[in-house]
């Protein structure tokens, strides 16, 4: 058991000078008058002296078992270790595969998941990849959906060269697998739609709405911020009723694009709902940069530590912290129905962040256990730090 003494809490609503009692990985008991508790229960008392608090970070697109592979084998990211995510705060994820979905598999995620969820880590996954047929475990996205625990809706592309081109139809056959497997089984039974840069955008969302039954929050695209004129589409799309994840990825100076804080900022002026917008890293996957001719020419990789950053950089631009978490707390743990997590009060799951003064990263708790203290890592993965 762990007592948190003066911490200034953001749960993401403002709650000020708070004590708070863990135990089990759940919030026991939030007050403002410490508890007097018997010395048998050897409760380790934590001193927060007035550090910010605020829920663990959700990162709702992260390729756990490693992306890429565009420019050959020798260009796939390795799997990222659970330190990756909780020394910048992430303490929950969802798994996604990327423009390989040959060599690797929906298993592999699975069995991700199950590694970073017995290193602590709350952890969940898309079955599929950018192609149609989806490549699932069941033979099907709605069995995936439906057998497998840990998988909550379908992954697919978009408006991209690398993408199987899915016509309408295709689409929303995908979609209506997803949503009646999240019915089934009370998930979030969503697609999350990569989209590229090809000037279609998200005319095919718009189709597949204007074409069938289902409900606009079905459809959930991601990397809208990619293109400015894009951004602009997923405006009308999410005060339609989608929601939209903004990537925090790296924009270079006259980029037709919008870097994860603009974009954040421009969707809260926009008077567009704010539960509908959630913030990604897109952490393993590769960042590539093709020719005329669809070749790379260049690549990076995404980083959790982007999420962190951009909610330190939306503060420091005016925005109130408890405005700048919602997209990556609550908007995230309700549209995909991560139970336990996303907020900080009792019965919750006891995933906490102490901010530094400066609003990084101090002290991380994920799952009732101290994974970083004082800016140090205390907990790693099985092979981190092992030269694999």
């Amino acid at each position: 058991m762990h007592l948190i003494l003066n911490a200034d809490l953001f749960a993401p609503a403002p709650m000020g000078r708070c004590h708070l009692l863990v135990g089990g990985g759940k919030l026991l008991w939030i007050g403002t008058d410490r508890l007097d508790l018997p010395a048998a229960l050897d409760v380790r008392v934590h001193d927060a002296a007035g550090a910010r608090m605020i829920p663990g970070l959700i990162d709702p697109h992260v390729h756990i078992t490693g992306g890429g592979g565009e420019a050959g084998p020798g260009t796939k990211v390795p799997p990222l270790g659970v330190s990756r995510f909780t020394r910048h705060g992430v303490t929950s994820v969802i798994g996604l595969l990327g423009t390989d979905d040959a060599t690797r598999h929906p298993r592999e995620l699975v069995a991700a998941v199950a590694g970073l969820r017995a290193e602590g880590l709350g952890a969940w996954c898309w079955t599929a990849g950018y192609h149609i047929p989806p490549v699932t475990i069941t033979g099907s996205v709605r069995g995936d959906i439906a057998a497998i625990e840990c998988i909550i809706g379908a992954k697919t592309a978009i408006s991209d060269h690398r993408s199987s081109q899915p016509t309408r139809d295709e689409l929303l056959r995908l979609a209506s697998e997803a949503h009646t497997g999240g019915l089934m089984t009370n998930k979030a039974g969503i697609v999350h739609l990569h989209v590229g840069d090809g000037a279609r955008g998200l005319a095919p969302i718009r189709e597949a709405l204007a074409h069938s039954e289902l409900p606009a929050r079905v459809f959930n695209p991601t990397h809208v911020n990619r293109r400015r004129a894009l951004f602009d589409e997923a405006l009308d799309l999410a005060k339609a009723g989608s929601h939209i994840d903004v990537t925090a990825f790296p924009v270079a100076e006259g980029e037709d694009a919008w870097d994860a804080p603009t974009a954040v900022m421009r969707y809260l002026e926009s008077g567009a709902p704010r539960e509908r917008l959630t913030v990604s890293s897109d952490g393993g996957g590769c960042l590539p940069v093709f020719d005329a001719g669809g070749r790379v020419t260049s690549m990076g990789v995404g980083e959790p530590g982007m999420l962190p950053e951009t909610l330190a950089t939306l503060v420091k631009q005016g925005v109130p912290l408890d405005v700048a978490l919602e997209p990556f707390t609550q908007n995230a743990a309700r549209l995909y129905r991560l139970a336990g997590k996303g907020a900080l009060a009792v019965g919750m799951d006891a995933d906490l962040v102490l901010l530094t003064p400066d609003g990084s990263i101090g002290d991380v708790m994920c799952g009732g256990e101290w994974h970083v203290q004082g800016g140090v890592q205390q907990r790693v993965g099985a092979f981190e730090g092992k030269g694999q």
